[in-house]
């Protein structure tokens, strides 16, 4: 009796075991041991500025990503385009399926609306005629898009068209499209348009773009970025927002509750986690000798600011390495790269600025370097 007693118990701890498991999974858990309740089959939370992950489930996963692909595409066409150029929309742009912009055959268009009409109304037929224009062709632009993709690190990615139509060998993963966010948040010109409420593109008709994206409505420092939607892909979202030195970048796939469940893990992220300043833009940070200079010292600062978000108690683990040139040399420009800052959390690296002259040293004339000389052989003299 007493032997079928811890049998049973046995089975009922296992049971209720598996049950919290099943539970944790359906949260959502991440690295901090904190739960946020999601519907999405993968999702995470970067912080822009570092890339570090502060959130995730199933980030390496991949799935269909819907009209989210049109980021890249945004991205490729700031690059490589002049926004102010015209376009001229040729006929595989005309009728495309899904969400429009209605481009008629042979209307010129500002590649600029064109990115806006892409981003703002999603619109499909914007992706093509983008493609044709800076890739020359569909497939041609395609191939920029995935060769982007490896540069940025994204190796689970596989693009095949330019605005997310669904295709059985289009795919990302949650990872790689905050890789891909995060590069393109970079731009001035993204952000610019991803933040935009309404656009009016300069055409007759069709020309009014209201923005789709109801985090820059509804959230507090909402900046961006795209909706997606396709039958096979589910509700798809990316994400972002500013606050306190930090911009999150918040991403599902396949997610019933997509706003919501990027909203919690914005807050989330903002709630446990403080944008702290390791390094600040033109701060000291070393007082250098230069060699065969009209000046023989000079500092350097540092180009950038790199601010780390990090939960509390965290500061302690964070350690800077500063490296710097060790034989400094006139002539010198201002602004050039004469060393590198590091900032690691637990040995992983978190971010990185140049250390830069914040003035030009020519080279010391000849002259000055013959009073210099006997100047320093008198003083000798004296002692």
């Amino acid at each position: 009796m007493r032997h079928r007693n811890l049998i049973s118990k046995f089975l009922r701890l296992k049971k209720y075991a598996l049950l919290t498991v099943c539970f944790l999974v359906l949260m959502g858990t991440n690295s901090f041991g904190l739960e946020v309740p999601l519907s999405a089959s993968s999702a995470i939370l970067m912080d822009r500025s570092t890339g570090r992950v502060l959130y995730a489930r199933n980030i390496n996963t991949k799935m269909p990503m819907a009209s989210t692909t049109k980021i890249m595409t945004a991205l490729l066409a700031i690059k490589n385009g002049d926004l102010n150029s015209y376009v001229k929309v040729p006929t595989e742009a005309v009728g495309v399926e899904g969400s429009s912009i209605y481009l008629q055959h042979g209307e010129k268009i500002l590649l600029r609306d064109l990115v806006y009409g892409l981003m703002l109304r999603s619109g499909n037929d914007s992706a093509v005629a983008i493609a044709h224009h800076v890739g020359k062709s569909v497939d041609q632009f395609v191939d920029m898009m995935n060769s982007e993709a490896k540069r940025l690190g994204a190796k689970n990615t596989n693009f095949m068209n330019p605005n997310g139509l669904h295709h059985d060998k289009h795919y990302t993963t949650a990872y790689d499209l905050a890789l891909i966010t995060r590069e393109a948040l970079k731009n001035h010109a993204f952000r610019e348009v991803t933040k935009t409420k309404l656009w009016v593109a300069e055409r007759e008709g069709h020309k009014y773009f209201y923005n789709k994206n109801k985090t820059l409505s509804r959230y507090k420092g909402g900046d961006g970025v795209k909706t997606g939607y396709t039958k096979a892909a589910g509700r798809c979202l990316v994400t972002s927002a500013t606050r306190d030195n930090m911009q999150l970048i918040a991403v599902v796939l396949n997610d019933p509750n997509w706003f919501n469940d990027c909203f919690r893990m914005l807050d989330f992220g903002f709630d446990n986690f403080n944008g702290t300043e390791v390094f600040a833009k033109d701060k000291i940070a070393k007082k250098v000798t230069i060699s065969n200079g009209e000046k023989k010292y000079t500092n350097l600062v540092y180009k950038d600011n790199i601010v780390v978000p990090l939960k509390e108690g965290e500061e302690k683990l964070i350690k800077t390495i500063i490296e710097i040139d060790e034989n400094i040399q006139a002539p010198i420009k201002r602004r050039q790269c004469l060393g590198q800052a590091n900032v690691y959390l637990n040995d992983k690296l978190l971010g990185t600025t140049d250390i830069i002259s914040r003035e030009d040293i020519e080279v010391e004339k000849i002259q000055n370097k013959i009073t210099n000389y006997f100047k320093e052989k008198i003083m000798s003299m004296n002692l």
